[in-house]
């Protein structure tokens, strides 16, 4: 009877007394060891009041990771939903904290489960060491990744809309992209660049249409208010530029629904009416920001084929510049947002046509540099950056779908076409010519996505660069007067700058 007994308290795990120092010292790293593997395993073990818990928090934890990791491989877009939707980042962010805190108080109940003074004196030391390395980790690890979880969701509050999400149109989603130059001295907004990115909703294949600034009569969509305004198209003069519908917008601002910006919507409108095109977003940047933003970036690289003047203040008398400041010479260069904003901008000794071409580069830059590993490391910085430079209209609900469309366009390929001379007169354009333009060079985009999807390679011309037609080709009739600002060729773009 009393060997039954003895035999019923020598519980090795429970009672280390009755085990020898060594068995001791194993006791204890196969606790820490379980404690680090599932948390709550040695609460439930020892039977600790509410030990499940613990145990029943890791294992769900553990099983909607699993969960998570099976549906990202069936549909990749999940991955980039669970990245950008603030209610499923609000619920993440939860479930981090909830995880960590449960992982720390394990680790700490498990360190007082194995009685430090049963261990040896040399293994004390190494289980105090590595019991602390593993409190710290998780501790650090939570706090870190509970910050940038945060700030992740802060970011998708507050630079994209509310609301439900918009259909492609006709497959395709539009999104108009303005270039604000808003500053000292300016009354309102008058955008600067104006490109419309079209992007098709299955392949991804993109077509880029860069729109001057300086065209005049253009027609809005029949749906728009400034129609009845302006029946034939905004043709007052000189003064009714492109850019000027902005503020045209803003001075029918009545005529537009409290919840949306007027002038973008007007902007938008006159877009769709020159292209052909269902403009359904926007997205605004503020050039004056715009140098924060590449600063958080850690700067672009571009190669110069001109000198680019950095010029003085105007003189408000004259109204000219200054003497130059400083030139940006030919060759490559890693523009600092400042360079970078001049490089963009510069307007003397160039047409409006070369500041399209170095704008775009500028763009393409940003876009073909902000990979992953840049995006990681200096996240933080951009996350505070973007908020103060971009503006949108895109909802936080198809933020997934944008970017997994973005990862599928660098695939399919973007083609460029420029709306400028010898091909279109801004000053007198046939509308329906460019309409045309526009819908052949979309059509041949299509085309080539698909080719490239059914192929799975990025489509190539006979040099192995990246497809990119650009409308700088022969004389179009009627296109005199403003075809002399005009480059005049494709090649001509080219030598302009280049993104390396």
């Amino acid at each position: 009877m009393t060997e039954k007994r003895s035999l019923q308290y020598a519980d090795p795990v429970r009672e280390p007394r009755h085990l020898d120092a060594p068995r001791r010292d194993v006791r204890g790293w196969v606790l820490l060891a379980a404690t680090i593997l599932m948390p709550g395993s040695v609460q439930s073990f020892f039977r600790v009041r509410g030990s499940r818990i613990p145990l029943v928090i890791t294992l769900l934890t553990w099983l909607l990771v699993a969960v998570a990791l099976i549906v990202v491989l069936i549909r990749r877009q999940f991955a980039f939903t669970l990245a950008t939707n603030p209610f499923l980042l609000t619920f993440l962010l939860a479930l981090l904290v909830i995880a960590g805190v449960n992982w720390i108080l394990c680790l700490l109940g498990t360190v007082r489960r194995v009685r430090l003074h049963t261990l040896s004196p040399r293994a004390r030391k190494r289980f105090l060491a590595a019991a602390t390395v593993a409190v710290l980790v998780v501790t650090g690890g939570t706090a870190y990744g509970t910050y940038m979880m945060n700030s992740q969701r802060e970011l998708m509050s507050d630079l994209f809309a509310g609301g439900l999400g918009e259909r492609p149109a006709d497959g395709r989603f539009n999104i108009l992209l303005l270039g604000s130059d808003a500053g000292k001295g300016r009354e309102g907004i008058r955008p600067d660049s104006i490109t419309l990115v079209s992007v098709d909703a299955k392949t991804g294949g993109a077509v880029m249409i860069g729109l001057p600034r300086n065209m005049q009569n253009v027609p809005f969509t029949e749906d728009s208010p400034l129609a009845a305004v302006h029946p034939n198209g905004f043709d007052c003069g000189d003064e009714c530029l492109l850019n000027a519908v902005y503020q045209q917008g803003e001075e029918h601002a009545d005529e537009y629904p409290d919840d949306v910006t007027p002038g973008v919507e007007a902007m938008k409108e006159a877009v769709g009416g020159v292209t052909g095109l269902d403009v359904q977003y926007h997205a605004m940047i503020d050039l004056e920001g715009f140098e924060s933003l590449i600063d958080a970036m850690g700067g672009i690289s571009v190669v110069s084929e001109k000198r680019v003047p950095i010029s003085s203040e105007v003189d408000p008398a004259t109204g000219e510049h200054g003497p130059v400041k400083e030139w940006i010479e030919p060759g490559e260069h890693h523009f600092d947002g400042y360079h970078a904003l001049w490089f963009a901008r510069s307007r003397e000794f160039s047409s409006d046509y070369e500041r399209m071409v170095r704008q775009r580069c500028v763009q393409d830059a940003m876009v073909q540099q902000l990979d992953p590993s840049t995006l990681l490391l200096r996240f933080q910085d951009i996350a505070k950056a973007a908020p103060d430079v971009v503006s949108t209209d895109i909802p936080q609900v198809q933020v997934d779908r944008f970017v997994d469309l973005a990862l599928k366009t660098r695939t399919a390929g973007t083609t460029s076409v420029d709306l400028t001379p010898p091909e279109v007169n801004p000053t007198h354009p046939d509308f329906a010519e460019v309409r045309q333009l526009v819908a052949d060079t979309v059509a041949e985009s299509e085309q080539a996505a698909e080719e490239a999807e059914a192929a799975g390679a990025l489509p190539t011309d006979a040099m192995g660069a990246t497809q990119d037609v650009s409308l700088w080709a022969a004389p179009a009739a009627g296109a005199a007067g403003d075809a002399e600002d005009a480059e005049g060729s494709e090649a001509d773009a080219a030598s302009i700058c280049s993104v390396p």
